[in-house]
């Protein structure tokens, strides 16, 4: 996990911390993971491979949380602009499928999103349904105090 150590974090944030990391190491496929603010900034990120005494697995796009986080940001916002413009209500979740992987993008309660790479051998309703598990348990928990605390504990990760 590439987030900084929990050392001196709310119980809040550890749990979000653990969270995600229950997230990549659980779901097969998933490559990396992250969590966004709604202004843009990465909260939460993992790079699965890096620990784990599972076998490697590939990292997320260049293998930079900083990448990942900036096209989750993007795409939320794209989506959310053309579902605007078509009168379609709020976007709760975009896929991408592409030849050699796969990005889901769901929406959190606060703003915040959740991106996750995957294989493009993944079981897109296995990751999805994780996805929303992860969502549902830390949309409640991240609070404005909680973002501003993760956002600094990234901060000072090198």
């Amino acid at each position: 996990m590439t987030a900084p150590s929990t050392y001196g974090l709310s119980t809040q944030a550890r749990n979000l911390q653990w969270l995600l990391t229950d997230l990549v190491e659980e779901v097969p496929g998933v490559n990396s993971v992250a969590v966004v603010s709604s202004d843009g900034l990465l909260l939460l990120s993992s790079d699965p491979g890096a620990d784990s005494p599972k076998e490697p697995r590939a990292k997320g796009p260049r293998g930079a949380s900083a990448d990942l986080a900036t096209i989750v940001s993007g795409l939320g916002s794209l989506t959310t602009g053309a579902a605007a413009l078509m009168d379609g209500g709020s976007v709760k979740q975009t896929m991408v499928a592409m030849e050699h992987g796969s990005l889901f993008v769901m929406a959190i309660s606060d703003g915040s999103l959740l991106g996750v790479h995957a294989s493009p051998d993944c079981d897109m309703s296995v990751v999805a349904y994780h996805m929303a598990l992860f969502v549902g348990r830390a949309g409640h928990v991240l609070t404005p105090e909680v973002r501003s605390e993760l956002r600094q504990s990234m901060e000072k990760t090198p």
